[in-house]
């Protein structure tokens, strides 16, 4: 039997991840809604079921793009505009969008060429836009102790969606080939020491990247 991305999706979705959830929501939600204001255009890739698109819809124009159907109707509800869209084909649909700001939470680690999708974000943002998004830090002190101890449990190594991982340093030189300023920010639940160093403290690694 084989799946197609859709499929994959809608399994991980309904069976792993409940409506509503995203991971440190309200820490990433608030973060974003700060950050960009009001008065935007922006393209939120992922938005599943727009958990965290509720931060940031206020006073700004929102796409929600996701492979998920059954998630982007329940996104729709929200009042944005929503589209079907495969991350690893060529975005035709979007030819021509132009955005202020294009968020991207929780995806690169979802992505057999990241870089690749990384360029076409930057192609899609208007002249001083900006990339805003995080992943999983795969390589925190406690998960390389999980490593060594031979368990995957509760590491991102865990999730068979992740089809790549990310260390601090890893994610500034994959930002770095195609943004000229990058700021990463340490989140999770040992905040003093995730912004002393967020490659060995924090849960989850926030990025942006401007033009």
């Amino acid at each position: 039997m084989t799946y197609s991305q859709r499929d994959i999706y809608r399994h991980h979705h309904s069976h792993h991840r409940e409506a509503g959830f995203s991971v440190l929501k309200d820490d990433r939600g608030k973060l974003l809604r700060n950050l960009i204001g009001e008065g935007k255009t922006i393209l939120d890739i992922g938005c599943r079921d727009g958990a965290l698109t509720k931060f940031f819809l206020k006073g700004n124009t929102v796409l929600g793009v996701d492979i998920d159907d059954i998630a982007l109707d329940l996104a729709s509800k929200l009042g944005i505009e929503t589209m079907k869209l495969d991350l690893n084909g060529n975005w035709s649909e979007l030819k021509g969008r132009k955005f202020d700001v294009v968020v991207a939470g929780e995806v690169l680690e979802h992505l057999y060429y990241p870089d690749q999708v990384l360029e076409k974000m930057k192609s899609l943002l208007n002249l001083g836009g900006m990339l805003m998004g995080s992943v999983p830090n795969a390589f925190s002190l406690k998960n390389r102790l999980r490593y060594l101890l031979g368990t995957k449990r509760h590491t991102p190594l865990s999730d068979p969606t992740h089809i790549n991982q990310f260390s601090e340093i890893e994610l500034q030189a994959i930002l770095r080939r195609y943004f000229k300023e990058v700021e990463i920010r340490g989140l999770g639940r040992y905040q003093t020491l995730a912004k002393l160093s967020p490659n060995l403290f924090a849960f989850d690694l926030f990025f942006m990247g401007k033009l």
